[in-house]
């Protein structure tokens, strides 16, 4: 028996482990390719443009999972409890290996599951346009000056028409795909020629928050914000990111907290690999800087501020969590597993990292023996994505590589 789970994919009843699992299946692929792509060149492929469909903070680059993956056998499968924008998902689709993602922010869920979709342009471009085309005008339009400047009315109202109607479908992969795309052209900086995003400018990719936007506007004299056809965006951002993917792999990504991922993955599952990076001890900013992309999945036209389903911000609380996750972990792992964690910290906030995840590890008392710890330097080293992002500052974030095998 099959129900429907949220705007995702269905919950078959055969592989749940709980009649009401904390969270939702936002995406399974079912299919795999027999085929795994010839991960040594990937440098130089389109291929890659999947992985870059909406920015997102996160604190390791394609390579790292990818390298790490890379003595991974056939038929193991990766978990990533901390999957935001789904690097490690996307890696092991790379390599041929089945993967799981968790992730507590429905913004980081959604396009981690637009990595496993295999849909084309052509397919992603006709639901866009049998949404817009004679579609009623959208039941709820944001109201106020932010609004106003930061996306012309038609632009707006093409925005709420997608919105509402992903809102009550996303089932299908070309949904998944078009949601993840329009999160990524929500919003940026303008270019010179052809828009690349729908509103008014914005200085980063992260989401201006709405009086500091006005603000910004008003003293650039940008209030006028200009047309954008939502279609054509769509169009254009479809052909370049969807053009050329990878061989479809198994895999499925969660909406939910990895505390309890043992209840939301399958017992099935069986995991030989967990590469992941929990949020930066001290990092309040996920949800706020996701505000604008929150709105469009669902939530108020507001900025969140609250820090609900985060780890907590002190190092007890944190460990303790952190531990809760690991041990939820290893209810899904093979003995022997191995895990990999990037674990980030701010240099304003005194800690010792090596000494946080060892601790969470002790107190996790799942069979996780941390092998060794290792400077992975500093989040502005290398074509980084926080550097992306555009957080780069003095003091940047730095991180190390903790290696650990479970052995009960």
């Amino acid at each position: 028996m099959k129900t429907a789970v949220g705007a995702g994919d269905y919950w078959d009843d055969s592989l749940s482990v709980s009649d009401s699992p904390p969270g939702e299946l936002v995406y399974r692929q079912r299919r795999s390719s027999p085929k795994a792509f010839a991960a040594a060149s990937y440098a130089d492929t389109p291929m890659l443009s999947l992985n870059t469909v909406c920015p997102y903070y996160t604190m390791f680059p394609l390579e790292f999972p990818l390298r790490k993956l890379a003595t991974a056998r056939k038929g193991d499968w990766v978990l990533d409890p901390f999957c935001g924008r789904g690097t490690t998902v996307f890696a092991a689709r790379l390599r041929g290996r089945r993967c799981v993602g968790i992730d507590s922010n429905p913004v980081a869920a959604a396009i981690a599951a637009a990595k496993l979709t295999d849909s084309t342009p052509d397919a992603i471009i006709e639901r866009a346009q049998s949404i817009l085309v004679g579609a009623r005008d959208p039941a709820r339009v944001p109201q106020g000056e932010f609004w106003q400047m930061c996306f012309h009315p038609e632009t707006l109202r093409d925005i709420c028409v997608l919105r509402e109607h992903l809102l009550q479908s996303c089932s299908q992969q070309e949904d998944v795909a078009l949601r993840a795309l329009i999160l990524g052209i929500l919003h940026g900086p303008k270019r010179k020629t052809v828009p690349t995003y729908v509103s008014n400018q914005m200085p980063r990719t992260y989401a201006t928050k709405p009086d500091a936007a006005v603000r910004f506007w008003k003293k650039r004299r940008l209030s006028q914000p200009p047309t954008v056809d939502v279609l054509d965006a769509i169009t254009r951002r479809a052909r370049h990111t969807f053009a050329s993917r990878p061989p479809a792999c198994r895999g499925e990504v969660y909406l939910g907290d990895a505390q309890h991922a043992h209840r939301l993955v399958s017992s099935k599952r069986r995991f030989s690999w967990v590469i992941t990076s929990p949020p930066y001890f001290g990092m309040r900013t996920y949800r706020p800087d996701q505000w604008l992309r929150n709105w469009f999945l669902g939530a108020e036209p507001r900025v969140d501020y609250t820090q609900r389903g985060q780890l907590a911000h002190h190092s007890d609380g944190f460990a303790d969590e952190l531990a809760a996750v690991w041990r939820a972990v290893a209810r899904r792992c093979l003995a022997g597993a191995r895990m990999i964690v990037r674990f980030g910290y701010l240099p304003s906030i005194p800690v010792d990292a090596r000494d946080m995840l060892r601790t969470s590890l002790e107190r996790a008392d799942a069979g996780w023996r941390l092998t060794r710890c290792l400077d992975a330097g500093s989040a502005t080293d290398g074509r980084r994505q926080s550097k992306q992002f555009g957080r780069c500052t003095k003091d940047a974030a730095r991180e190390i590589d903790g290696y650990a095998r479970l052995e009960t």
